[in-house]
């Protein structure tokens, strides 16, 4: 699996930058069902996005979803455009 796995805490170390590829279309149901996953079964996915770093991985839950952004615990958001895979 691409990305260097992270804590999810420590995502605010990094500068998240779009993805080389917009997959926002192509992730929009895996996102639905991944804040489904979080809300009803507290589950976590594996989310890969960029950073300037290079892709970084992280095991969370979704919270919530918009148009723009996913939030994960203690509100940090993460641009739909930097995210590179979504699995669970």
């Amino acid at each position: 699996m691409i990305g260097t796995l992270i804590e999810k805490e420590s995502i605010n170390n990094y500068k998240i930058i779009a993805a080389e590829d917009n997959r926002v279309e192509e992730l929009c149901g895996k996102l639905k069902d991944a804040q489904r996953l979080g809300n009803e079964f507290k589950s976590k996915v594996t989310i890969v996005f960029n950073t300037e770093d290079g892709p970084m991985r992280i095991e969370t839950t979704v919270w919530s979803l918009t148009d723009k952004y996913i939030q994960i615990k203690s509100g940090v958001l993460i641009p739909l455009s930097s995210i590179i895979s979504v699995e669970y």
